[in-house]
């Protein structure tokens, strides 16, 4: 992997990790955004700025591609590149959550 992109993707922003995450299968700026209020039970909104400026972001650094358009939207995928750097993003949270669950809390 690219370091360069690594250090800009790891850790990843959850606004990333959601997007990349939510385009395991072919989607669009705003089912994305629906995806991710149902997962989280409406606790993370994805502002419009945000989804459209991370999506160019990504889709120029090479994680996600556009497939199609339908109806005026852009449908993206996950690239292989990106699906690389959202294992390391998954492999880093289950770490994380294993190191916190089989450590030793003080006090």
């Amino acid at each position: 992997m690219n370091p360069k992109l690594k250090r800009i993707y790891a850790p990843m922003s959850e606004t990333a990790f959601y997007i990349l995450f939510c385009l395991q299968k072919p989607n669009h700026g705003y089912g994305i955004n629906l995806e991710v209020k149902t997962m989280t039970g409406d606790e993370v909104t994805i502002s419009p700025g945000t989804m459209y400026g991370t999506l160019s972001k990504m889709e120029k650094d090479g994680l996600i591609k556009f497939v199609e358009e339908e109806d005026k939207r852009k449908i993206y995928e996950i690239t292989d590149l990106g699906k690389e750097i959202l294992d390391n993003e998954l492999a880093r949270i289950k770490r994380l959550y294993e190191n916190s669950i089989g450590g030793v809390v003080n006090g």
